[in-house]
Parts: structure tokens; C-alpha cells; sequence
């Protein structure tokens, strides 16, 4: 669908074509859903090109409403790109941005004023003086007056021909949070505290980000002659279910916007996951039921009956909307037995395979009955988190266990603990000018987090060591863990560099290295900070350039989840059960990442430590399948494997 858009005149390009269904019952507000991110950002692009072009056909100012924070950031690259290749100018164009935090200087590298030059002014021909941004270094007193200047602004040029927003996971426009007014203008707001915590990686640390902002109000936005909202990923999921199909509601600010006339919501498939029409498409449409589907409905089924898959009836499909597969397949107890039999086959104890057994129903090979594994981390404590419970199995039965951590994680590790560290160097009696500096200028600073070269050194070595506590609890030699420092994370920002042939090279050499029978990765999309999304390119593109070799003929890849979210049941393709006593090592293990465990920096929206957000998922996963009617364990890990 999106190739086919594209090849059209772009001049004519509307996204009421380009939805993948026709937008249903359910839905309140007018949306299409793409496979990425990256081809509808450009796509948006282009709809903000054909605009321009336009004003500049009838000799007039086009006046742009602008968002910042990471949706964006495509949708100005390609502005850029066709700024550099196609010519497209934007001296007629006067641009307003949403919101910039108070108090904060231009100069910061996390202000808004900082973003929009970096991302987009500085590349393309823009005037300085047709560009707005709140001020976020104005004094309190001033505060109103600049308010309603910009709102005057605003109305002098004719009002917003388009704009452009993003949505917070409180439902936010701007910064319009929970409780704003629909006729509500341009003023000062108090920052929601999942606002606040989305945004603690930019400003190291959730106690130095600005407890207010400046926005532009729900008022404002709504007069807009054109708007599109941009979500992507997973964690976009929910609050994009309340805002298409629930109620209006000053609870959830972005739902104003089923009163605008001209919008659309542009998503990718993450984003768009709980609409009904992509969450439980049986209740709205007739389809094809492929394998997947149909165990999503059966599961689905199970949990709103509250019973288990043996005891479904043929009333429960018909009642709630599966007729057509009950059609399809006879009768409830042929569904139920096959869907029982799937999950079944799900479950193993030998992650690695079984010596000496049939493999035809289990998730892995018996041959080779030693194999080389490669558990690909991108922070050097994911392993544990997520699948510490099967690389215990591993080792035990006898595999060759690598643990190869992405990236450094060094940025993770607070200045206290950095400090504490080199304290402890210095009382130790080590003669080092880095650590008498270090512990100088943490201890003069009262600026909250920092970062000079010589602390990120401290800091990486510190989670290396972590890491390699961890590994040998385990039972790993040193030899098999692999520290590959991938060179787009070490920026001493939460801001990463893009992802480039280095990163995945270093991939390859130690896939090469090793010819591993097994990889495990994270692919969990939905962290928050996006380095699991990177480090998970990196892999996919390493294993696309090196699939022809004849080892990787005999290369299974399972992808496990984060410490976020679990995979749905009906996606999992083996999950491996743990004993009471192998949940205790695992939460030994884990342990080892002491500079992780209490106040890390990076927690996101969820105040649980990492350990117990683990653990409580993999005992929420065993429970599933015991309340589906299959074996009671303590709990499960789960992976999905991936067909490359």
C-alpha cells in the first residue's frame, strides 16, 4: 500500500487512501496503520512538502504547527532530504512549536529550542525570523504576556495551515496533560509525572527533568485547518485505543481531536495493536483465519469465558463473534484439542533440545546435542532479566554458553555509584589522577547527572564487572563473554547516534567466530529508551548479510522480551519452565548488577525494580498457561523464534 502511494503524484497524496482497512464502529477518529515508522514519516513529509508547494503556487505564507520529541525526528529528515535533492524551500514558511519546558535556556541540549535547530532549522533555508518557539528562559512575570503574544502571533498569520503532534502515554497534545480544558490557549502547565518519567533518559536522571512547561492549548491545536498525529511502538498502544475508540474526555486530552474535522492518526502496527480491528478483528470483519489468528481468538476466548481451552463449547464461539471459525473447523472440541496441543508443544525443559528424543512436537533440535549458543544482550543485564532462568538450563545440559553484551551501559550507572566506586579505588591505595578527579568534580557539582570521558570509562567498567559476577554465578567462563561496546551507544547521552556498518560488523565477527547452533535476542520494541530496537536491527541486518554461509543453515534465533512486556501467549514458540529453586538464582543473578537495583535512572513508568518486574512476568506466564489447562510450574520463560 505505501509503495503504491508513494509512485502517485504527490501533489495529490491524501492518507484517507492510504488506510490498510476501512476504519470500523469502533473507531472515532479517522487513522491508518503502516508495517514502520520509517514509511510513514515520509509519507508525512511529503503531505507537509505538497503543502508548502502550494502556498507557494498562490504567493502566500504556509504556517506550520511543529512537535518535538523522538516521532518526529524521520518526518524532518526527509523534510531535510528533500530540501538537499528536490529543491524544496522553505522561505515561505512561518513555523510555531507546540511546547518547550520551563524553566530552561536555549542553549541545553534537551531544550526544544536545541532540538528543532539540530533536527531541522539548521539544514534547510528557513528564515530565523519566521521561526517560534516558546520561551523557556522568560522570568515568571513575563510568563502571561508571552502567552498571549504568541497566541496573537499565531492568529495575525491566518491561524495553522497544518500541524503536526505527537501523543504522550498520558494522552497528551503538546503538553496539554490530564485535566486540560478544551477552550484551554497558550500557558504555563505542571508536567504530569509519567510525562516527567518518559522524558528522564534526555535529562539523565527523572529528579533533573523541568516540573513545568509552556503549550499552546487544546484551543489552539483544534483550530488548525489540518492535523495528523504521529504514534509508534508498543507503548503508544493503549493510550491510542483511548484516544480512536473511548469517549472524549479531559482525561485523555488527545480525544478532543474526534471534534476535528480534517485529522488523521498516521501508526505503525505496535501502535495500533489494541484497536479492535487489529487486536480482535473477528469481532468486526470477515477474514481468512491463519494459524496465529486463530490461536489469538481461542486465547482471547478463554480469558473472557474465564475457562480453560478444554472446557470452550460451541455456544462460547458462537457467542462472541467466532463463528466463522467454528464454521471452518466442525466443532469446539477439534479447536480446542488442536489449540491445546500447540500450547502444549510450546513447553520444553531442554531450551537447548533433548538428547535421544523425539523431536517432531518439541520447540528445539535434539542434533547437535552440544551446541554453541550466543545470548545477544543489548545492556549488560538483559540476559539475566529476561532469560537467566534458560541460559541456567543451558549450561547445565551441557551447551557453549556466550553472553555478548551490545552496548556498554554506561550511561545507566549514576554519578553516586561512579563516585562510590572510585572512592573505594582511592581508598584501596590506587594511585590514580581519574579517580581523584572524578570523585573532585562529583562532589563540587551541583548540577545532578553529568558525564565527562573519564566517568562513562568508570562507568562502563563498572557494569563489565557486574556483568561478569553475574555470568560466572552462572557457571560461563570469562572467555565466553563478549563485550562489544557498539560504537552508535557511546555518546555519554541518552541521544544515540544512528546505527552504522561498524555496529553491525562487529556482529558478524563474533557470529562468524563462534557459528552458533542458537542465538537468543531481545526483541522487545517497546523499551522505552530504544537501544533493544537498535541492537535488534544491528543483529537482523548481520544476520540477512551472513544467512548464505553454511553454518547459519544450521542457526535457530528465539527472541525473548525485556523487562517490559511479555510475548502474548498465542506468539509463543517455546517456553521453558522454571523451579522455585531456579527463580531464586536467577534473582541471585540478577543481584550481581548492583549499580541497577535500586533508584536506576532508567526505570520507565514502572517504580518495581527489574528483578521484580521479571519475576513477577515469568510467574504471570505460568499461571496463564495453568489457567488454560496445562501444567502448574513456578514459572516460564518464553521466546518466539524468528524464520529468517
Amino acid at each position: 500500500m505505501v509503495t503504491e502511494i508513494q509512485s502517485k503524484n504527490l501533489d495529490d497524496i491524501s492518507f484517507k487512501e492510504a488506510g490498510i482497512y476501512e476504519n470500523t464502529r469502533f473507531e472515532k477518529i479517522h487513522n491508518v496503520v503502516y508495517d514502520n515508522s520509517g514509511d510513514a514519516s515520509i509519507l508525512i513529509a511529503q503531505e507537509i512538502a505538497s503543502i508548502i508547494k502550494l502556498k507557494q503556487k498562490e504567493n502566500t505564507n504556509c504556517i506550520l504547527g511543529l512537535a518535538t520529541g523522538s516521532s518526529p525526528i524521520k518526518v524532518y529528515e526527509e523534510l531535510i532530504r528533500l530540501h538537499k535533492t528536490q529543491g524544496l524551500s522553505f522561505k515561505n514558511v512561518i513555523t510555531f512549536n507546540l511546547d518547550e519546558y520551563y524553566p530552561i535556556a536555549k542553549s541545553d541540549l534537551q531544550s526544544y529550542f536545541h532540538f528543532m535547530h539540530e533536527y531541522l532549522f539548521k539544514h534547510i533555508d528557513i528564515l530565523p525570523e519566521n521561526i517560534n518557539i516558546p520561551h523557556g528562559d522568560i522570568s515568571p512575570d513575563n510568563i502571561l504576556e508571552t502567552c498571549i503574544a504568541y497566541e496573537n502571533k499565531i492568529k495575525e498569520h491566518g491561524g495553522l495551515d497544518f500541524q503536526l503532534l505527537g501523543i504522550g502515554r498520558t494522552g497528551h497534545i503538546g503538553f496539554n496533560e490530564p485535566g486540560s480544558h478544551s477552550n484551554s490557549r497558550t500557558r504555563l502547565i505542571t508536567l504530569d509525572h509519567i510525562t516527567k518519567t518518559d522524558a528522564a533518559p534526555a535529562f539523565l536522571g527523572l529528579e533533573n527533568v523541568p516540573t513545568r512547561a509552556i503549550t499552546m492549548g487544546i484551543r489552539t491545536v483544534m483550530e488548525a485547518k489540518r492535523i495528523i498525529l504521529m504514534a509508534w511502538g508498543e507503548n503508544k498502544a493503549e493510550v491510542i485505543k483511548k484516544t480512536v475508540e473511548g469517549e472524549i474526555s479531559s482525561q485523555v486530552p488527545a480525544t478532543y481531536l474526534q471534534h476535528h474535522k480534517n485529522t488523521t492518526f498516521v501508526i505503525d502496527k505496535g501502535a495500533a495493536s489494541l484497536l479492535t480491528q487489529y487486536n480482535t478483528p473477528w469481532l468486526v470483519r470477515s477474514f481468512d483465519w491463519s494459524e496465529e489468528l486463530m490461536a489469538k481468538a481461542i486465547l482471547w476466548l478463554c480469558e473472557v469465558t474465564s475457562k480453560s481451552i478444554l472446557r470452550l463449547t460451541d455456544k462460547d464461539y458462537n457467542d462472541h463473534g467466532m463463528e466463522s471459525l467454528l464454521a471452518k473447523e466442525g466443532n469446539a472440541y477439534t479447536l480446542n484439542i488442536k489449540m491445546f496441543n500447540r500450547l502444549q508443544h510450546t513447553i520444553t525443559g531442554w531450551p537447548g533440545g533433548k538428547p535421544n528424543a523425539d523431536d517432531t512436537s518439541r520447540p528445539e533440535r535434539e542434533i547437535p546435542k552440544k551446541k554453541r549458543v550466543i545470548v545477544f544482550s543489548p545492556h549488560p543485564d538483559d540476559d539475566v532479566i529476561s532469560m537467566g532462568g534458560t541460559i541456567d538450563r543451558l549450561v547445565e545440559q551441557g551447551h557453549e554458553v556466550h553472553i555478548a553484551y551490545q552496548t556498554s551501559g554506561n550511561i545507566a550507572v549514576s554519578n553516586r555509584e561512579a563516585l562510590k566506586f572510585a572512592e573505594v579505588s582511592l581508598a584501596m591505595g590506587v594511585r590514580d589522577d581519574n579517580f581523584r578527579n572524578i570523585t573532585q568534580i562529583i562532589k563540587q557539582s551541583n548540577t545532578g547527572e553529568f558525564n565527562t570521558p573519564e566517568l562513562l570509562t568508570l562507568k562502563g567498567v563498572i557494569r563489565q564487572k557486574e556483568s561478569l559476577g553475574a555470568t560466572r554465578y552462572l557457571g560461563i567462563p570469562d572467555g565466553q563473554v563478549h563485550f562489544l561496546n557498539m560504537p552508535f551507544y557511546e555518546t555519554g547521552r541518552a541521544k544515540k547516534n544512528a546505527l552504522g556498518e561498524k555496529d553491525v560488523q562487529i556482529v558478524c565477527d563474533l557470529i562468524a567466530k563462534i557459528k552458533p547452533h542458537q542465538i537468543y535476542a531481545a526483541g522487545d520494541l517497546a523499551d522505552p529508551h530504544g537501544t533493544h530496537k537498535v541492537c535488534l536491527d544491528a543483529l537482523f541486518i548481520a544476520i540477512e548479510k551472513m544467512k548464505t554461509n553454511t553454518f547459519m543453515k544450521d542457526c535457530w534465533v528465539w527472541l525473548y522480551r525485556g523487562a517490559w512486556h511479555e510475548w502474548g501467549i498465542h506468539e509463543i514458540d517455546m517456553a521453558v519452565p522454571m523451579s522455585p529453586d531456579q527463580v531464586i538464582k536467577k534473582r541471585k543473578a540478577i543481584f550481581f548488577h548492583q549499580s541497577q537495583k535500586d533508584g536506576v535512572m532508567f526505570q520507565g513508568d514502572d517504580a518495581r525494580e527489574f528483578w521484580v518486574r521479571a519475576e513477577e512476568r515469568n510467574k504471570d506466564t505460568a499461571l496463564k498457561y495453568s489457567q488454560l489447562g496445562l501444567a502448574d510450574y513456578a514459572a516460564i520463560e518464553a521466546f518466539k523464534r524468528y524464520d529468517f
